[in-house]
């Protein structure tokens, strides 16, 4: 593979009395006298007799109701309730149901019964979402300094077409956030039998919820965006989170939310209802440079069929232990997983599904399965390079070789890119998906395909040049 083709771009397949002072009564006019407990009537007949002035006792107010003051819940009692919340902030409302009724107390406790009849009303009132109405975007690595990005080199044309900026993506997810969205996975749409064929999964959200997959590619730090204002590499920080690594002009090293990983996992935490039982969004991974940032592929290691830029890495760090590193990269996985994330194969090198023969592409993911399952762990889902799929939108069946051997390597979800806002095709065997890029691209020559996500006009970052470059 040679410097140009390793970049992770190609052509698409598209995608709210006061009373005055007289009343008047039956032909009587009510005199009603400021700071007077006494109100005097004047008759208003029309006889000469002298006007008898009446008294009129005030009447006594009546008593205001009670108002019921709430019963204090024990101290004992609110960590429980807590808890049950927080699967019910995420819409896992038999989690909350269960959690409570399993507690000793709950057959004395009030605020525990009362906690599960709130949540069983809740559960009744939500819709449960057809697989055919639930939408996929994705990004790519997002820029973080976009002077660097858009700087006229020979790679400005690829970050301005295929990239988001850090302001332009935390505009759309607050976007998304506040027209009712709620990440979901892939695996709760559909679901796969002991016997490897597929089912309809179950997804049940509250009115005005709105369920919808989220990804990312490529996230390698590949050798060439270095110094063009993207992360470095993922870490884990000594609190356990998840952040990237930045750096900075003079060499030395940034620590902060620079890519999405992080910039989701701290949304989520200011807005739980944003994640759908826990799950965020999947890594589309290949394995030519490393993952996340690291350099684990085993040619670091042998020293054979490098590339002149992993040549160029390996001079520039002589210290290079690769088993640390392996071992760094795993411990970013496994924290990612364990906060919701999943990841996908992208094909090892990066390769285009369309035109790679099918000896072509059982060669590339056993390259996969060697250097990068064993960090990222086991996954039933490719997510094709290039949006290039492996046949047209017809079914998959086994006669073509192609998804014979995917399907043989365990791969149940497949994903290609389409323009479209929903694409979705089910068999016993497959579950198809259309992602829509929200890209410089998408986002310049397509805004309408944005609209029901965002308002391009609200989230374009005025630092990208134009017209983006047309492809």
């Amino acid at each position: 593979m040679s410097y140009k083709r390793q970049k992770p771009w190609g052509r698409f397949l598209f995608m709210t009395a006061v009373l005055s002072g007289t009343a008047v009564l039956s032909g009587c006019s009510v005199h009603m006298l400021p700071f007077d407990d006494k109100v005097v009537e004047v008759q208003d007949d029309d006889k000469e007799e002298p006007k008898k002035a009446v008294e009129i006792k005030p009447t006594r107010a009546p008593s205001p109701t009670p108002v019921p003051t709430e019963t204090p819940v024990p101290l004992e009692v609110q960590p429980i309730l807590d808890e049950a919340a927080s699967y019910a902030l995420q819409y896992d409302y038999d989690k909350a149901i269960a959690f409570l009724e399993d507690q000793p107390e709950f057959g004395e406790d009030l605020a525990l019964q009362t906690a599960v009849k709130k949540y069983r009303n809740t559960r009744a009132a939500c819709t449960e979402w057809k697989m055919e109405d639930i939408t996929h975007v994705f990004f790519h690595t997002l820029i973080y300094d976009t002077s660097k990005a858009f700087d006229g080199d020979e790679d400005e044309a690829g970050y301005n077409q295929m990239m988001t900026t850090i302001s332009e993506f935390n505009r759309i997810i607050e976007s998304m956030y506040d027209k009712g969205y709620v990440m979901v996975s892939l695996h709760d749409i559909a679901t796969v039998n002991d016997d490897g064929t597929m089912a309809p999964g179950s997804i049940k959200l509250p009115p005005g919820r709105k369920p919808f997959v989220l990804s990312q590619d490529d996230v390698s730090y590949y050798h060439y965006m270095d110094g063009d204002g993207f992360a470095s590499r993922l870490i884990v920080t000594d609190d356990g989170s998840v952040k990237c690594e930045y750096i900075e002009d003079d060499g030395t090293v940034s620590v902060g939310n620079y890519d999405m990983v992080p910039l989701i996992d701290e949304f989520v935490e200011e807005h739980p209802d944003f994640s759908y039982r826990g799950h965020k969004g999947i890594l589309a991974m290949t394995g030519y440079n490393g993952v996340l940032g690291y350099r684990t592929d085993s040619a670091y290691k042998t020293g054979q069929n490098l590339q002149d830029n992993q040549k160029e890495f390996l001079d520039a760090n002589p210290d290079f232990d690769y088993d640390s590193e392996v071992a760094e990269a795993k411990k970013v996985a496994d924290a990612m997983k364990a906060e919701g994330w999943e990841f996908a194969s992208h094909t090892w090198g990066h390769r285009n599904a369309t035109s790679s023969s099918a000896g072509e592409l059982k060669s590339d993911n056993e390259k996969w399965e060697k250097n990068v399952k064993p960090i990222l762990g086991d996954t039933d889902v490719i997510i094709f390079a290039f949006g290039a799929d492996i046949s047209n939108w017809e079914k998959y069946d086994f006669d073509n070789p192609k998804f014979a051997y995917y399907k043989s390597r365990g791969y149940n979800y497949y994903c290609n890119v389409d323009s479209n806002r929903l694409w979705v095709q089910f068999t016993d065997q497959a579950f198809r998906m259309g992602r829509r890029n929200l890209d410089g691209y998408r986002m310049y020559y397509n805004p309408e395909l944005c609209s029901d996500l965002f308002d391009v006009d609200e989230v374009w970052d005025q630092s990208r040049p134009t017209p983006v470059p047309e492809m």
